[in-house]
């Protein structure tokens, strides 16, 4: 059985850290701390799992950070994680599975790591990281802002998934790092250069937000792994500022790269939506259902955007046009993949009353979801 360490870093997370110390204190066989200025328990918290704690001075530079931590391991394999991370039971149990069987001969294990979007109740997006490293193989840390993990070797996938639980704040801190990189006379790297617009697109900068991501979109390099991220962004920046054309522009610019992926197809179908064009609403929401769900992806992965948001849509788009029947047959799709969603649940009941006559039909009646397009219409 191999050991693990685990390596975090921290400043004033003593709203998370037991939590996700919980997670993994009968998984891990030591547990690293580098704190980079807490004012708060977060020292405190780490202490009550026997954690070696570190100080570090912050110097704007993550992986500078990362890299520290992990070269105070001493372990077999090192696992990482955020303070706001945490583990379900089962996959607790998994990465306790995994420990016992794994294979030496393994350099990186790949787990799941799911955000919760904060658009629709539960809804996740899914991408694969590295989280399990052999620490003889001395992997290393890049850039300040955004960091990653320099890997290579004997790669493993799992179904293990991290759940990030944090709340996004819309922080200026990265976009300070970046702008600091720029005011050094700096260029940024195209992977760079998506970060840097998704933080100008966090802060509501979206004029800037455009220009970065229309620079990255024309650019000759390879940005498969931004491209449909850098599109949907692009897209609600002009939406933000009425400049419809350039909406359709960004979301049909994405199909130059790859065919067609539900999260397009969905701002699409709220696009048509909006406008009450529900005919063409109808086509890309339908297509959203049909089209098939990537397995293992670098990239992002709206799970919702391929079954629950389309299916909850189509439910309103046939409504509107007149056809409850189709509409409750959607909406019974939706809670065959979302069972207790309390939005379907209502929805089933009136229009089954519709159906029956015992409920007036009026537009406004039937709840539905937050536009991922347009959010506050």
């Amino acid at each position: 059985m191999i050991t693990i360490s685990l390596c975090m870093i921290v400043k004033n997370e003593e709203e998370h850290l037991l939590n996700v110390l919980n997670c993994v204190k009968n998984i891990v066989d030591e547990i690293i701390v580098v704190d980079t200025g807490s004012d708060d328990k977060s020292k405190e918290i780490a202490c009550l799992h026997q954690a070696r704690i570190y100080d570090w001075e912050w110097m704007d530079d993550f992986a500078a950070a990362r890299n520290f931590s992990f070269a105070k391991a001493s372990m077999d394999y090192i696992l990482w994680l955020d303070a706001d991370d945490i583990l379900k039971n089962h996959d607790q149990f998994a990465l306790m599975q995994l420990k016992h069987v794994l294979n030496p001969n393994v350099d990186v294990v790949l787990m799941k790591y799911c955000v919760n979007t904060g658009v629709i109740g539960d809804s996740m997006s899914t991408f694969y990281r590295e989280r399990l490293v052999k620490r003889s193989k001395n992997f290393q840390w890049r850039e300040p802002v955004h960091e990653y993990l320099d890997f290579n070797g004997e790669i493993l996938t799992t179904d293990i998934c991290i759940c990030h639980t944090g709340i996004k704040c819309n922080s200026p801190r990265n976009l300070s790092i970046y702008e600091k990189i720029l005011a050094e006379g700096k260029k940024l790297n195209v992977r760079n250069l998506y970060y840097f617009a998704r933080e100008l697109f966090n802060c509501g900068r979206f004029a800037e937000a455009i220009k970065n991501f229309e620079n990255l979109l024309d650019s000759s390099e390879d940005i498969m792994p931004y491209y449909l991220d850098a599109c949907i962004r692009l897209a609600i920046c002009y939406a933000a500022q009425n400049n419809h054309d350039k909406v359709l522009d960004s979301l049909h610019k994405s199909f130059k790269y790859d065919i067609p992926r539900a999260e397009v197809c969905c701002r699409l179908g709220y696009y048509y939506k909006s406008r009450e064009d529900y005919k063409k609403a109808i086509f890309w929401f339908e297509l959203a259902t049909k089209l098939k769900k990537p397995n293992q992806t670098w990239s992002m992965v709206e799970y919702d955007c391929w079954d629950f948001i389309p299916y909850t849509e189509l439910c309103s788009c046939y409504y509107r046009v007149g056809h409850p029947k189709e509409a409750l047959y959607y909406n019974s799709l939706a809670l065959e993949t979302k069972p207790e969603d309390a939005m379907s649940l209502s929805n089933k009941a009136f229009l089954e009353g519709v159906i029956k006559g015992s409920s007036s039909v009026s537009a406004d009646a039937l709840h539905e979801s937050l536009n991922l397009l347009y959010p506050k219409s």
